[in-house]
């Protein structure tokens, strides 16, 4: 048999529309399509090009939904048609992620996948894909693994992995066993997790044998992973493929792989993580976007956009702008400014985390014109 490393495949879950970042991230143009550091690539070209060193481009797989298959593809060109899993609606991470373990244990019985966010940002890369090798190990060995942060702050916005014992695999030498996950904290427990030095923040990394990630769905719940596999025997046939998913889709449940996977295996001793040492963060607010722009000075006047035409004076926190307009600011503080052609957003840094219910508003309000 080849490998632990030869048989891993990478997969990319491309969903979500990451309503804290409206209005520059919108159904039609989510998160993962736009460059939020300053790099000049996209966070899904970011994450492409981080696994490509351990996979290789011909076993990188991207689950995405069908309107966004051609921006995804005009990103990623390597991308190969067989390695695009469209979503006809979206279903949560446990189906994104077992289709696609489903359809790559056909093609490769022993195939052991990986999944990872296409819209976080990880620096170190290196780090990275040694922490990714020791859990391809660990998911060798049977356990369900994940990748886990050591927090750099008390955090309320990550759940949180309580870890246990060392694990004694001579070829992943940081595994160790998971004792629990632990949902978002308030800040008093968080600063209790981090002062207590055994908790790691959950990145949503899982790595697993294709077959045992497949098992512990079907003890979660037997009829969707029964649906999964009926969609992934007839996903490799164009002639069998549409009718499946019409008459399955509508019917899979949405959960998340956290619930339906690494707390259940957490619970039986099933699941390993690896401390990652690296920086990592999901840009899930515009306060995040700031701080990864300004490199953690909070003093300074992030400013992201092609030709942005912005005056500033004694004045802090993120301008994004994506229209011709002069944006003048004097005197204001940790201030977020988010100009669109078609919607302007103005909050604070400290606030950033409540613009998911401005975009909550605009739905009940019926204006998905902008959403």
């Amino acid at each position: 048999m080849s490998s632990a490393k030869e048989r891993f495949y990478g997969v990319i879950p491309a969903g979500g529309v990451g309503s804290r970042l409206w209005p520059l991230s919108r159904a039609d143009a989510p998160k993962f399509l736009h460059d939020l550091t300053g790099s000049g690539r996209t966070l899904l070209r970011g994450t492409w090009e981080r696994l490509a060193p351990l996979t290789g481009p011909e076993r990188i797989m991207v689950v995405t939904g069908r309107a966004h298959r051609a921006a995804v593809e005009e990103q990623v060109p390597e991308l190969t048609d067989a390695n695009v899993v469209l979503e006809a609606a979206p279903r949560d991470s446990t189906v994104a992620i077992g289709l696609a373990a489903a359809i790559l244990r056909r093609r490769e019985p022993d195939v052991i996948v990986g999944s990872f966010a296409a819209d976080h940002v990880i620096t170190d890369e290196d780090a990275f894909r040694s922490a990714v090798e020791q859990a391809i190990e660990a998911a060798d060995a049977g356990y369900i693994a994940t990748v886990g942060i050591h927090p750099t702050e008390a955090a309320i916005g990550f759940g949180y992995i309580r870890c246990a014992a060392t694990l004694d695999l001579a070829d992943a030498p940081s595994a160790l066993v998971v004792d629990s996950f632990v949902e978002k904290p308030d800040l008093e427990t968080a600063q209790r997790y981090v002062a207590d030095g055994g908790y790691l923040w959950n990145a949503g990394m899982f790595i697993a044998r294709a077959d045992r990630l497949l098992e512990e769905i079907g003890r979660f719940d037997p009829v969707l992973l029964a649906q999964i596999e009926e969609l992934a025997e007839a996903w490799d046939d164009h002639a069998t493929r549409g009718p499946a998913v019409d008459r399955l889709w509508p019917r899979l449940r949405k959960i998340a792989i956290d619930y339906a996977v690494a707390e259940p295996a957490a619970a039986a001793g099933r699941l390993a993580v690896i401390p990652g040492r690296f920086g990592w963060d999901d840009v899930g607010d515009f306060a995040s976007v700031a701080k990864l722009k300004s490199g953690g000075r909070a003093s300074d006047l992030s400013i992201l956009g092609e030709g942005a035409r912005v005056l500033a004076d004694a004045s802090s926190g993120i301008v994004v702008s994506q229209s011709d307009r002069i944006i003048s600011l004097i005197g204001v503080r940790d201030i977020v400014v988010v100009d669109t052609p078609d919607a302007l957003l103005v909050t604070t840094i400290e606030n950033a985390q409540r613009v998911k219910s401005v975009v909550d508003a605009l739905k009940l309000s019926g204006r998905d014109e902008v959403l």
